[in-house]
């Protein structure tokens, strides 16, 4: 990040804004919807008229730049500088400098020490969006993005929130139980009866829920079990982002990519849970213990799973034991690595001319043997995919030949599946372990086996 998006509070002081064209016109419509008293100085006699649309605008006609008093940079928080002569706004910039004033140069990123950004208003809920001078354009369609998803009428519900914001404080003692109060009220009914113009009804709802609250309400969290998927953030469900967003304090895996990670919220507590071979960070049933003693201490825990949570992940036998203690939890499903990294391939796990089931292997080797049904991996129109089965590939393309499979089926091996830097190994059953080596491929991956893989050269869209 090379800009900081700060928020200043108008208290007395102004802003200047130099010139008197079209920019700086811009400018100060901009300005004016904070509460900041503005004063354009220009040296343009006519500059007077040019600004009688607004309100408390207050011009300084200047007849050179030579001439500019000190005193028009006292009590001044920061100066804009948007003439239509851009030597005349260096040197503008450089005597606010003088004065100790930030500046900002329009159309000129190296001679402003602030960007001024695209700002979506909704009351006391401001949203603003920059691409740090780059594009206006990409800023403008982020912006418009933004502004599509944000309700009208949210800043009614702001300012429902703020009017009860000291009674839910004496109401509940701690932080967690506050936000937790406050997200079941912003996105669930009270919500939808603003956004529907029914503001009393809202009020009236937020009132017997903050009625209804007694100690043994507060006492106990919840565990949100999500399912991450193979790594692009973009696969991530709506509730998987918003139940991400609320956690606070948030049990994750070695598989969740860092890209997920970031959108957790910085206040957040992370605990790395992850395991690798022949290394736990913490055994499962550690693992169990923690989630239902973090929720019995009043806090949402995120347990966040790559992939989906009850295909190889364990997620059941969690759930299970936060049933036995009585903490209440929510299950979102991912997109297992499968289906991610099957469809980032172009390869089509089922297909009228190549297989009509699939099946799902862990490729986990137990004390470097396997008790798989080989026999039954072994059947026409069928297209298997092991997970975990990097180590074991050798163990893996021996069992199903040891069973007749044959020689040339292909194997498509997909390593780090769905992120940029994703690489599809396409090989044969009796070669593809020395070609995994020669490659160097690294875990995480996924190994695909059938004839469907054949279909990668022609339908493979990712590179």
């Amino acid at each position: 990040m090379n800009w900081l998006p700060l928020y200043f509070k108008p208290q007395g002081q102004s802003v200047l804004v130099f010139g008197s064209g079209d920019v700086a016109t811009r400018k100060v419509r901009f300005l004016q919807r904070t509460e900041f008293p503005i004063t354009v100085i220009s040296i343009d006699e006519t500059a007077k008229d040019r600004f009688t649309e607004f309100e408390s605008v207050d011009v300084i006609h200047s007849t050179g730049l030579d001439s500019l008093s000190s005193q028009l940079f006292e009590n001044v928080i920061f100066a804009v500088a948007a003439s239509e002569d851009h030597s005349a706004d260096v040197f503008f910039a450089q005597q606010a400098r003088q004065a100790g004033i930030p500046v900002h140069v329009a159309h000129s990123i190296d001679d402003s020490d602030f960007l001024l950004p695209a700002v979506i208003d909704r009351g006391p809920i401001s949203v603003a969006v920059s691409s740090a001078g780059q594009h206006p354009t990409l800023t403008r369609l982020v912006r418009n993005r933004i502004e599509s998803v944000l309700p009208a009428r949210l800043e009614a519900l702001a300012e429902l929130a703020l009017r009860y914001k000291d009674k839910v404080r004496e109401k509940l003692s701690t932080i967690n139980a506050r936000r937790a109060f406050w997200e079941r009220q912003l996105e669930g009914r009270v919500a939808d009866l603003v956004y529907s113009g029914r503001d009393e009804d809202a009020e009236r709802l937020l009132l017997e829920s903050l009625d209804s609250i007694t100690s043994s309400t507060q006492g106990v969290g919840e565990v949100y079990l999500v399912g991450a998927g193979p790594g692009d953030p973009d696969l991530l469900s709506f509730k998987a982002l918003r139940l991400i967003r609320q956690a606070d304090v948030v049990l994750f895996d070695r598989l969740v990519s860092p890209q997920i990670l970031n959108l957790v919220r910085q206040d957040a507590d992370m605990i790395d849970v992850g395991k690798r071979r022949s290394h736990h960070t913490m055994q499962q049933e550690s693992i169990n213990e923690l989630l239902a003693k973090l929720a019995k201490q009043g806090k949402r825990v995120l347990r966040l799973k790559g992939g989906d949570p009850f295909i190889f992940g364990r997620g059941g036998e969690e759930i299970e034991t936060l049933s036995e203690h009585g903490v209440p939890f929510q299950v979102v499903p991912g997109i297992t690595a499968a289906a991610g990294c099957a469809s980032y391939s172009g390869i089509p796990l089922t297909h009228r001319d190549h297989a009509q089931s699939v099946r799902f292997v862990t490729g986990h080797l137990k004390n470097n043997s396997s008790e798989l049904d080989w026999p039954s991996l072994v059947a026409e129109q069928q297209t298997l995919v092991f997970y975990m089965g990097l180590v074991a590939l050798p163990q893996i393309a021996e069992g199903l030949l040891n069973q007749g499979m044959s020689q040339d089926m292909p194997v498509a091996v997909i390593s780090r599946g769905t992120l940029p830097d994703q690489r599809v190994l396409i090989s044969s059953l009796s070669r593809v372990a020395a070609d995994v080596t020669a490659a160097e491929l690294k875990a995480p991956t996924i190994i695909i086996i059938g004839t469907v893989v054949n279909l990668h050269e022609k339908l493979g869209w990712q590179s």
